[in-house]
């Protein structure tokens, strides 16, 4: 297996994924995905992409999934900057996910999925 694991809120990519990467699928809100990687950048792990990837706003979409490595380490101030400034964002939007009707929520899903694997060959030459 590679050296990074994927959380997830994304129903699509624990499926495309399942026995080919290691995926923490938790079906948990936009934000709180973003505080499950803080949590682990605190605990050591590096994020290996970026939590606002993409040109969609936080709250905005539902789903996200972001890349962190699975090599415990000293904690990164780079990495810490980078979640910290994306929770603040995220607190910035009005949620709008409990808006949606399922076609756009796969449109989400499928976004966050295209922007997770064109992540995969930077991630894996880590």
């Amino acid at each position: 297996m590679a050296s990074y694991s994927i959380l997830t809120n994304n129903p699509l990519v624990a499926d495309k994924l399942k026995g080919k990467k290691t995926v923490e699928y938790v079906p948990v809100s936009y934000e709180e995905i973003l505080k499950m990687a803080r949590d682990r950048v605190y605990q050591g792990y590096k994020l290996l992409s970026h939590p606002l990837s993409g040109s969609v706003k936080p709250k905005e979409t539902p789903y996200k999934s972001i890349m962190v490595s699975t090599r415990k380490e000293e904690v990164e101030a780079q990495s810490v900057r980078i979640i910290e400034e994306a929770v603040m964002a995220c607190g910035k939007f009005t949620d709008r996910r409990d808006s949606y009707g399922p076609d756009v929520r796969k449109d989400f899903q499928m976004i966050d999925w295209t922007l997770l694997e064109s992540a995969f060959a930077s991630a894996d030459a880590w």
